[in-house]
């Protein structure tokens, strides 16, 4: 199995940033050598054309055979205290006129370099010594215009040493200033990514215990603004579902507290002496009724924990409120009548949801508003649609909730009066599963209480075909 190692960002920004370096300096340091190179061409190309238009300016004196004798002199006055310096003229048929001490140029090179770059610098190398050197053609002055050929040249043996210690300089300054943009780099990225390491030290100290601890956003660098806003997102929903992992099992271990010490209490009771068979009976059916209770208990919150991880997924039906609500009102008819309330409902409504599940929202909120309304009052549920909304509100008369208790009534096992026993109450549970089906169906719930009137109103997506209004008592 092949195994590859990861490179931490700082040696790679440290890397990138000494190759980067390194390829700058060497592109700067060949533009330095070109231009230094260029610079003793361009000098000795001064002194080459300075010498070969002298040569020129004497050719044209020279009149007959006699006068190169004199040209000969002329040509060695003028090249006295030029060291390095080479001349050489060689007539059409390639016999020397005339030649400097070193210059031993072979005819057929200079005939070579006129033909192929007449004026142009060319570098020769000759015995270990090397020239730039020009090569053309001039005129003499005799009455048959006879051309001769001529060929300056300059020793650069010293601009070759110069420069080949500048090139080493120049190598070693580069690989230095490399090595110390490399180091620089390193320290550079250290200091860069300091935030972090600053971020991951504050990470590792959150732990269970401390959801709470947020990363600083506002000390961060700009582009680690949104990865430490993203961490304290994701901190803050990991503390909420930690929260309602944490409430949901103490919520569940207190509830089922009690039918267990019930079942334990009964069952020992039972066992303590011998029994006949209806008491063993009566027994059984009042542990059977505490297992139901533990049974819907646990069912419901099953769908709440299914609701809060957005695992209940609504089968879609076109549902006409008005006859949900009518079928409602017979189940609970004879709870009301036996409390002298009149079930009234007006207008009317179709929304898009998962029957069972609407039909079990609005039953809760219906038990809820029978069994908290006062004798002899008005039950009252309005169903209307605006827009593309469709409002369900159910109106009770009865004792005011305390307005400190409104945004907890769809909490989980939340009563208003703790003190109210569980067997009138149910298991706590009913409006906390109505609130997350009303979520699931992408609705809102809310409810008021003012001046002992309390009101649920719920808020689905409509349909654009309304059925019409009607009411019904």
């Amino acid at each position: 199995m092949r195994l590859t190692g990861r490179a931490s960002i700082t040696w790679r920004l440290t890397l990138l940033f000494a190759v980067a370096s390194s390829v700058v300096l060497l592109a700067l340091g060949m533009v330095i050598a070109s231009s230094v190179e260029k610079h003793f061409e361009d000098l000795d190309m001064e002194v080459l054309g300075g010498k070969m238009e002298l040569t020129r300016h004497a050719l044209t004196s020279v009149k007959s055979h006699d006068d190169l004798q004199g040209l000969a002199q002329q040509l060695d006055d003028s090249l006295v205290g030029h060291h390095g310096l080479e001349v050489m003229v060689i007539s059409a048929n390639q016999t020397v006129i005339f030649a400097t001490h070193h210059a031993s140029f072979p005819s057929q090179l200079v005939v070579s370099s006129l033909s192929q770059t007449p004026y142009r610098p060319v570098l020769w190398t000759l015995a270990g010594q090397s020239y730039r050197a020009i090569a053309a053609e001039l005129p003499t002055g005799t009455n048959n215009d006879a051309r001769v050929m001529v060929a300056v040249a300059t020793d650069i043996a010293h601009h070759q040493i110069y420069m080949r210690s500048f090139l080493q300089t120049l190598w070693l300054f580069v690989a230095g200033a490399a090595l110390l943009t490399g180091v620089l780099g390193w320290a550079a990225v250290r200091r860069g990514l300091a935030p972090l390491r600053t971020m991951r030290e504050q990470a590792q100290g959150v732990s269970a215990q401390q959801l709470d601890q947020r990363l600083p956003v506002a000390s961060v660098p700009t582009e680690l603004a949104e990865l430490a806003q993203s961490l304290n997102d994701m901190l803050a929903r990991l503390q909420e579902a930690f929260m309602r992992l944490s409430d949901f099992s103490s919520d569940i271990a207190h509830e089922l507290r009690t039918p267990v010490s019930n079942l334990m209490t009964q069952t020992q009771v039972a066992l303590s002496k011998t029994r006949n068979a209806d008491e063993y009976r009566g027994i059984l059916e009042s542990n059977a009724e505490e297992f139901e209770h533990m049974t819907r208990m646990i069912s419901d919150m099953l769908l709440l924990a299914k609701a809060e991880n957005g695992l209940v997924i609504p089968h879609r039906d076109v549902i006409d409120l008005a006859t949900e609500m009518r079928a409602l009102f017979d189940y609970y008819d004879a709870v009301a009548e036996e409390k002298n309330l009149h079930l009234i409902l007006e207008g009317a409504g179709a929304v898009s949801a998962d029957r069972l599940m609407l039909r079990r929202a609005l039953g809760n909120l219906l038990s809820n508003a029978v069994r908290h309304s006062s004798a002899g009052t008005t039950l009252r549920v309005n169903i209307s649609s605006q827009a593309e909304v469709v409002a369900v509100a159910i109106e009770n008369t009865g004792d005011s909730i305390a307005q400190e208790h409104l945004e907890r009534v769809f909490d989980r096992f939340f009563r208003v009066d703790p003190s109210r026993q569980r067997s009138s109450e149910g298991s706590g549970l009913g409006l906390a599963i109505t609130r997350s089906i009303v979520l699931a169906h992408g609705g809102t719930i809310t409810v008021g209480s003012v001046d002992g009137v309390t009101t649920f109103t719920i808020r689905l997506p409509g349909r654009a075909d309304k059925p019409v209004h009607a009411k019904a008592s």
